[in-house]
C-alpha cells in the first residue's frame, strides 16, 4: 500500500476530497518526517507549525462541507527561502537576513494561501541563491536523500531534498539559471520553470537577475506541476511582465524536436548522455521528427550575459541601505559583488542588448522547432560541501559546466522542463530537459506528461531514521 509521504499532490488531493485522508493527518504524517529525517539532510531553516496546523483544520472543514477553495485545498507546500512567506523567515541564505520576517506574503504565496494550500515552512538556499549547490553561513549544507554524502543541487536543493525525502509533496522554488530543473534532476523530481511573466511577481526580494529568475516548482509529478501552475500562473497588472498572451496550441501529435546531446566541447558525463540519447530514441520511435543538432546560439555571448547581468546584480545590492548586507555576505556572494563592481553602465545595457538579440533567435529557432531536448545537468550528484564537481567524464571542469544546458532558456524567458528518466549504475536520478517556445507552457506540459507515461520517475529514496 501507498504511504501518504510517497504519493504525488494531485493522487493526496484527490484523496483529501474524497474524505479518505485529512489535511490534518497529512500534515500530521509530513511534521513527523521532517522531524525524524530531516537533521542529516537539512533541507529546512523554519516551520511554521502552529500556522500549518490552523490551515490543515480550515482545510478539513471546508472539504467535510464540500467546498473546497481549490483542488489543492489542504495540500502541504514547502516555499524557498528567497520568496516571502507572511510571519515565516526570509533570510536569502545571509546572515544579513537572518532576523527578517515579513509581514506580507509574496505574490504566488498569497495564491497558495488563497487556494487552501498548507504553507509548512522554508527551505535552505545558497546564499542570494546564486549557486549551484546548497550551502551557506547561516544554515550550513544540504544533503541529497539519494546518497547524504552528496548535493542536491542548487539553488533549490532544499526544496528537491525535501521532496525527494517524502517529508513535503511539492515545493516552490526559484529558477534563476537552472536553480529548479538541475536540483529536480539530481533528486529524481520534474522540475518546472515557466516562460519569465507567467506567474506574476510583487512583494518580493529585489530581482537581481531581472526577469531570468522565475518561480516555478518541484514535484513527483508532471501533474503535479500542471496543477500547480494552473494555481499560480496569470497576470497582474502590477507585474507588467506577466501581461502576455499564451502561445497558439500546436497543431496535430507530430512534434519537431531538436535534439542537443551537448553543448560545445563542454563535457558530458557518459550515463548523462546515454540516459538522454535513449529518450531522443524513444521520442523518434513515437514518430515525432528529431533531429540532432548543435549549439543553435553563441556561448561565449551567452556566458558574458550571466556574467554581466548576475555580477551588477549582486553588487548593486551589497551596495543597498549602507552596504549592510555586504558587510555581512559569505565570501563567495562577496567576491561576486567585487567581481560585479568593476561592470559599468556601458556594459549592463550592452547586456541587455544581448538579451534582447538572444530572445529574437531563440523565436527563430522556435518557428521551425517545437521542443528542443538536452541533458538537464551535464553531471552526476557530487559531494554535498562542493561547490561544483571539478571533473566531469573524466575532464577538468570549472563552475558552470555542469550547468551549461539550463541558464540559455532563462536568458531567452522560455519555458523548460526537467524529468527523471533513468538511473545511474549507481543509483542516482539521471533527468532530461525538455524546452518549447516562449509562452508555450501549457503545451510543453502536455507533451511532458506523455513522455514521463513512458519513462516512469524512480521511487522515493529509503532513508533510515537516523539512531
Amino acid at each position: 500500500m501507498t504511504m501518504p509521504w510517497q504519493a504525488d499532490a494531485t493522487t493526496l488531493a484527490a484523496q483529501l476530497r474524497a474524505r479518505t485522508l485529512t489535511a490534518t493527518a497529512l500534515l500530521e504524517c509530513c511534521l513527523d518526517r521532517i522531524r525524524r529525517l530531516d537533521g542529516p539532510l537539512n533541507s529546512f531553516v523554519a516551520r511554521d507549525e502552529a500556522g500549518a496546523r490552523a490551515a490543515a483544520r480550515a482545510a478539513d472543514a471546508r472539504l467535510a462541507a464540500g467546498a473546497p477553495l481549490s483542488p489543492f485545498d489542504g495540500v502541504p507546500v514547502s516555499v524557498k527561502d528567497n520568496i516571502l512567506a507572511a510571519g515565516q523567515p526570509a533570510t536569502w541564505g545571509s546572515r544579513a537576513l537572518a532576523d527578517f520576517v515579513p509581514e506580507r506574503d509574496e505574490l504566488p504565496i498569497a495564491k497558495l494561501r488563497a487556494a487552501g494550500a498548507v504553507i509548512v515552512g522554508k527551505t535552505n538556499v545558497p546564499e542570494l541563491t546564486l549557486e549551484g549547490y546548497t550551502h551557506n553561513d547561516l544554515f550550513g549544507t544540504t544533503r541529497n536523500p539519494w546518497d547524504p554524502r552528496l548535493t542536491p543541487g542548487g539553488s533549490s536543493g532544499g526544496a528537491a531534498a525535501g521532496v525527494a525525502a517524502g517529508l513535503v509533496p511539492v515545493a516552490i522554488g526559484t529558477d534563476g539559471g537552472g536553480s529548479i530543473r538541475r536540483p529536480a534532476c539530481h533528486t529524481g523530481l520534474v522540475g518546472f520553470k515557466p516562460s519569465a511573466g507567467r506567474i506574476a511577481r510583487i512583494d518580493g526580494f529585489p530581482a537581481i537577475l531581472t526577469d531570468f529568475e522565475t518561480i516555478g516548482t518541484l514535484s513527483r509529478s508532471v501533474a503535479d506541476a500542471a496543477a500547480l501552475d494552473a494555481l499560480l500562473a496569470g497576470p497582474d497588472a502590477r507585474d507588467r511582465r506577466s501581461l502576455h498572451a499564451p502561445a497558439p496550441a500546436w497543431q496535430g501529435g507530430r512534434r519537431r524536436i531538436l535534439y542537443l546531446p551537448r553543448f560545445g566541447t563542454a563535457p558530458v558525463d557518459p550515463e548523462v548522455a546515454a540516459a538522454t540519447e535513449a529518450v531522443a530514441a524513444a521520442l523518434a520511435r513515437a514518430g515525432h521528427a528529431v533531429r540532432e543538432g548543435a549549439v543553435f546560439f553563441d556561448l561565449d555571448d551567452a556566458a558574458r550575459i550571466w556574467h554581466v547581468i548576475s555580477r551588477a546584480g549582486v553588487a548593486w545590492l551589497l551596495a543597498r541601505d549602507g552596504g549592510r548586507l555586504g558587510a555581512a555576505a559569505g565570501a563567495s556572494v562577496q567576491a561576486m559583488g567585487a567581481d560585479g563592481a568593476k561592470v559599468t553602465g556601458a556594459d549592463y545595457i550592452d547586456a541587455l542588448e544581448r538579451v534582447a538579440a538572444f530572445r529574437r533567435r531563440c523565436a527563430e529557432l522556435f518557428e521551425t522547432t517545437d521542443l528542443v531536448l538536452t541533458p538537464t545537468a551535464a553531471a552526476l550528484p557530487w559531494p554535498a560541501g562542493q561547490p561544483y564537481p571539478t571533473t566531469i567524464a573524466g575532464r577538468p571542469a570549472g563552475p558552470r559546466d555542469h550547468a551549461v544546458f539550463t541558464g540559455w532558456v532563462n536568458i531567452a524567458g522560455l519555458p523548460a522542463i526537467s524529468l527523471p528518466v533513468a538511473c545511474s549504475a549507481g543509483g542516482l536520478p539521471i533527468g532530461v530537459q525538455l524546452v518549447s517556445g516562449f509562452a508555450s507552457d501549457a503545451a510543453l506540459l502536455g507533451f511532458a506528461a506523455a513522455v514521463a507515461a513512458d519513462h516512469p520517475a524512480p521511487p522515493l529514496p529509503a532513508l533510515e531514521e537516523p539512531r
